[in-house]
């Protein structure tokens, strides 16, 4: 059973983050958590945030980029 992600004030950004990767359960899961890992390896003090509904988001003293996922694409935006 794929587990549902929400807004819960409980879960922070990162498991928010994990929560959308578990839940593609894809290609574009894989992909995520790819460029995440690549975020982080370049960026080791990279701040993980959760916008605008469900967005994965990356800063460091102002926003990095943005992760995506559509149906067909996983877009990071800079």
């Amino acid at each position: 059973m794929k587990k549902k992600i929400g807004s819960k004030k409980d879960e922070s950004p990162a498991q928010l983050i994990d929560a959308r990767i578990e839940e593609l359960d894809d290609w574009r899961g894989e992909m995520l958590s790819r460029l995440r890992a690549l975020i982080k390896q370049a960026d080791p003090e990279v701040v993980e945030e959760w916008k605008w509904r469900g967005v994965p988001v990356w800063s460091h003293d102002g926003l990095i980029c943005t992760g995506e996922t559509y149906k067909t694409v996983v877009k990071l935006t800079f």
